[in-house]
């Protein structure tokens, strides 16, 4: 058993090094933002597990197993605990933070059911998040004002210390508060908690229907279980449902890793919806 609370060394870090086609290299701006955009490129987001109730947890054991054996991707507080102990393990400093989805100031106030990573890297505060839907490609400033274009999505940073970090996506419509990070200390515990709430809460939405997104080049691509959507830098939102069948072509061209039960399986959980 690990000492560290994390159990960051379970982490099979060259198999996770190898799954994103990456070497190890000593702490740096570049290799920061190679790492970030590496592995939102391989992973994708999905609530898979969670609909097919046979999510092992967010242990380091079952994540490795999950990631770095299977290919397999996941949500926030798997894919935020996977990229934290591996910038751990290559020597950056680092801090977990959870965060609430969505603009309080039109919708109601979320629970504490997003995890980020904050990296310190000489002397700067940077913000990591590989686990929204809408990933970040590389990291952006934890800094008020702070603008970060992302291939052709334009990000900006609002807040401070105290009241926290919201961070801002512009869409079509205008800037779009994505969530909220504070500045909280994190335990394991907290990430055992918000797991369980987001995968068991009868009306969690990730109890309710199937979401998957992928980063691929020059786009952006989300399947749910009858849509799909598809996102370009500065090109209107390619919007439409999906087709008799087509699932299964998407699942596999988002590699998205699942065994044959697992994909019959899946297709009849979301028959019964």
């Amino acid at each position: 058993m690990s000492a560290d609370p994390w159990q960051i060394d379970l982490l099979d870090l060259d198999g996770y090094l190898g799954r994103l086609g990456l070497a190890a290299e000593p702490p740096s701006r570049a290799a920061l933002d190679a790492l970030h955009e590496a592995h939102v490129r391989t992973f994708t987001f999905d609530n898979i597990d969670v609909l097919l109730d046979q999510h092992r947890g967010v242990s380091m054991e079952a994540l490795n197993e999950k990631f770095v054996g299977r290919g397999r991707g996941g949500y926030c507080f798997e894919h935020a605990s996977v990229f934290a102990a591996a910038l751990e393990r290559l020597g950056y400093d680092v801090r977990r933070h959870l965060g609430r989805v969505g603009d309080p100031t039109t919708g109601p106030v979320q629970g504490r059911t997003h995890m980020t990573v904050e990296v310190v890297l000489d002397g700067e505060r940077l913000l990591c998040d590989p686990g929204f839907g809408m990933s970040l490609l590389h990291p952006v400033p934890l800094l008020d004002g702070a603008e970060s274009d992302q291939r052709g999505w334009p990000y900006r940073v609002r807040g401070d210390g105290v009241r926290g970090w919201q961070l801002l996506r512009l869409r079509e419509e205008g800037w779009e508060v994505t969530h909220t990070v504070d500045e909280l200390p994190v335990l394991p515990v907290d990430v055992v908690m918000g797991h369980h709430y987001t995968s068991t809460f009868p009306t969690s939405h990730f109890r309710s229907g199937l979401m998957i997104t992928q980063h691929e080049e020059g786009r952006h691509v989300t399947v749910t279980g009858t849509t799909l959507t598809v996102r370009r830098p500065g090109e209107p939102t390619e919007h439409r449902d999906l087709a008799d069948g087509e699932l299964a072509g998407w699942l596999s061209a988002l590699a998205v890793g699942l065994a044959a039960d697992e994909e019959a399986r899946l297709v009849a959980r979301l028959a019964r919806n």
